[in-house]
């Protein structure tokens, strides 16, 4: 038996709460399926589009209601974590009935650590929340001087915030007693809720995103997985993507990976955390491996009949 974390991406789920339902129950099976293979997995997921979509939710409601507070960006994380988490154990928990499964389904609102004294704090680049035209992003800017923004894709103006690396879980403990009592745990949605320690010793929130992926690698190891697998929309990491001579990769070393992320060929948006993050995971320990595939399957790809698997 194998101990697998498997990184969902937020943009599988849909970008409504009935589509997301939709998505992850259609997903359900083959996330089961490993199950029946006789594996324990561990789910964690992005949340791009739910957690803007709370921000932006209460950024409008404040400005139209004096009732309503802006709400900090780690609170948005967790309540994304709580309802895309309440989707997944419906779904998933359907399924172990249908299989006649004994499997219990539980999500962790999850803290994830990070160092204070990150770089990343200093060069905020994940754009967050609502559309702002010119005039009103520098208005916002100098009322606010910790503000950074940035037009983004030519839609607008948009909210900058740091992109920390993931150092610890602060729910670990809970997360493996979970695990040794046979259920399938939900955790670090939307690459947890970033947190430091204050002079207490207390974790504090911070305002900043984590790369779901590395948040996911970090989660595989501190609770020993054997595996990570990184699901996202293709069956194989490629080189050469979109051009004549593309190539689907059925194995990568990780120096393999070095070599082809040194040469630019992974997106910064795309595929280069998830490679850099199934990297991070297979160097943390002898034996790790990581996979890259999609969703649909997840089962083959534990038989090595698809996706792309990484080792030292």
């Amino acid at each position: 038996m194998a101990r697998i974390v498997i990184a969902l991406g937020g943009n599988a789920l849909g970008n409504t709460p009935e589509e997301q339902q939709s998505m992850i129950e259609a997903a359900c099976p083959a996330l089961v399926g490993l199950i029946s293979q006789g594996h324990e997995i561990i789910i964690s997921h992005g949340n791009g589009p739910q957690v803007g979509m709370i921000n932006l939710a209460f950024d409008i409601a404040a400005r139209e209601n004096k009732k309503v507070s802006p709400m900090p960006l780690q609170e948005c994380t967790a309540m994304s974590q709580g309802y895309i988490g309440y989707h997944l154990q419906k779904g998933i928990s359907r399924e172990l009935r249908v299989q006649k499964m004994p499997w219990q389904v539980a999500t962790v609102i999850t803290q994830v650590v990070v160092d204070p004294l990150d770089p990343a704090f200093q060069n905020p680049t994940k754009p967050i929340g609502a559309f702002y035209d010119e005039a009103v992003a520098e208005q916002m800017m100098q009322a606010d001087p910790k503000l950074r923004m940035k037009e983004d894709s030519g839609r607008g103006w948009r909210r900058l915030v740091p992109s920390p690396k993931p150092i610890d879980i602060a729910e670990r403990k809970s997360i493996l007693n979970l695990l040794d009592n046979e259920y399938i745990v939900i955790a670090c949605g939307g690459g947890g809720i970033p947190v430091v320690r204050d002079e207490r010793g207390d974790y504090c929130g911070v305002p900043a995103v984590i790369d779901k992926d590395f948040a996911s690698a970090k989660l595989a190891e501190v609770v020993g997985a054997d595996y990570l697998f990184i699901l996202t929309a293709v069956d194989h990491v490629c080189v050469n993507f979109g051009q004549p001579d593309q190539k689907e990769l059925k194995t990568m070393s990780t120096g393999e990976a070095d070599m082809y992320i040194q040469s630019g060929q992974f997106g910064a948006g795309s595929m280069l955390p998830k490679v850099e993050a199934a990297v991070s995971f297979v160097r943390s320990g002898w034996g790790k491996r990581a996979v890259i595939a999609s969703l649909d399957q997840a089962p083959q790809a534990m038989r090595n009949e698809s996706g792309t698997l990484i080792t030292l």
